[in-house]
């Protein structure tokens, strides 16, 4: 409750121990910590940023804290995912994060929805919270919790990263703009590589999620002045925190309903034309790949796609390095033209994917070639577990 009854919240001996140092800030004081305790938040997404907003809030004395993943730990959540061990590989993030949040404060109330949130249930589970916390990391959720948000004018306290980058804000608070306002539209599908793709610094998560726990440590309060209306940029190579004003644009469209968001994100027609290409390029499976490299045949030209950063963890013997971004602007084509010498064309990446977008290009240009389904994740699975996944 943002505007709770004071006078019906008891703090116990344990809690003027536990938060003794917020209660003598006078910006938080008595008042504040009955105001944490009688809050409830709900968290979307148990990965990077959700890991330290869940560990602050937990520590901080929210009341009751309610969390959507239907993930499991992975052993490349560790880096960044501190609210997991490595115990927990293999099981429930939500789990995970709600033995974690137990260590630290045993009587929180967890709220586990073990779920992928959509159009069908955004509205039940979030309506009952009094903050939702956006830790996704993919646009046709970011655009489900803001409208929802909206239609339940709930607080929507957003956090994104990538690389070095961060940003995050306080959307749909007081009249503020929401995140349509930021972005009326989404990218094309795969013009934004995910952090798979792309790489994270875990630290960065970090930064950003415990700033997103101030923000909705500070809404609960009434304390301060939010982000609200203002987006904050931080790039953590070159330690700079900038901002952007946000306004809310009264030529928005009105959000009367929630919808599919896969669809306005464009992803089922960007999975079609995937599937389309995929089925007209020639494909093979790593063991068969693997078959060829050890028959010594010498008529092929396999290429690795991947970033150079990639080729360096692990690599398929004989591979030669042809980035996709420089397939993209011409100079790989050349390059490949110029190796080619007559040979049959074979590219891998990391599962395929850009591989089968690289094969695209080449054809284009007059180049056909065989893409290996499953790229060198499957090789490392099916073929040589010494190859490290990553």
């Amino acid at each position: 409750m943002l505007n709770p009854n004071l006078d019906e919240i008891q703090l116990t001996k344990d809690d003027y121990e536990r938060y003794s140092r917020h209660i003598i800030l006078p910006e938080v004081g008595l008042d504040g910590q009955k105001k944490l305790k009688a809050a409830s938040v709900l968290c979307i997404g148990t990965g990077g940023l959700g890991s330290p907003l869940l560990l602050y809030l937990a520590a901080a004395g929210i009341g009751r804290i309610g969390i959507v993943d239907f993930d499991v730990v992975d052993h490349s959540n560790l880096q960044r995912q501190i609210i997991h061990g490595t115990s927990w590989v293999g099981k429930p993030k939500i789990e995970s994060a709600k033995n974690r949040i137990l260590e630290i404060n045993p009587s929180c109330q967890v709220d586990l929805y073990e779920t992928r949130l959509s159009a069908e249930n955004a509205l039940d589970i979030m309506r009952d919270y009094d903050v939702v916390v956006d830790g996704t990391d993919n646009f046709p959720t970011r655009y489900l919790v803001n409208d929802a948000c909206v239609l339940l004018d709930k607080p929507n306290v957003y956090g994104s990263i990538f690389r070095f980058e961060g940003q995050a804000t306080v959307f749909n608070y007081e009249g503020g703009p929401n995140y349509r306002d930021l972005y009326p539209e989404p990218p094309p599908p795969g013009l934004v590589p995910s952090c798979a793709e792309g790489g994270v610094l875990g630290v960065l998560c970090g930064i950003i999620g415990t700033i997103q726990a101030t923000e909705t440590v500070k809404i609960i309060l009434g304390a301060g002045e939010t982000l609200s209306g203002r987006l904050l940029l931080y790039n953590a190579l070159d330690m700079t925190f900038r901002q952007l004003k946000l306004r809310p644009n009264p030529e928005r469209p009105v959000i009367e309903k929630l919808v599919d968001y896969e669809q306005f994100c464009g992803i089922p027609q960007a999975q079609a034309e995937a599937a389309k290409q995929q089925a007209e390029l020639s494909e093979m499976s790593v063991r068969e790949l693997k078959e060829l490299l050890d028959s010594q045949e010498n008529d092929y030209l396999l290429i690795d796609v991947r970033n150079p950063n990639e080729y360096e963890i692990a690599k398929i013997p004989g591979s030669v390095l042809v980035p996709l971004p420089d397939i993209e602007n011409g100079s790989g084509v050349e390059k490949i033209k110029s190796m080619l010498n007559g040979h049959h064309l074979i590219a891998h990446c990391k599962m395929g994917g850009r591989s089968a977008k690289a094969l695209g290009i080449l054809k284009q240009a007059g180049i056909e070639g065989t893409n290996v389904t499953g790229g060198i994740t499957a090789w490392s699975r099916e073929v040589d577990s010494s190859v490290p996944e990553y």
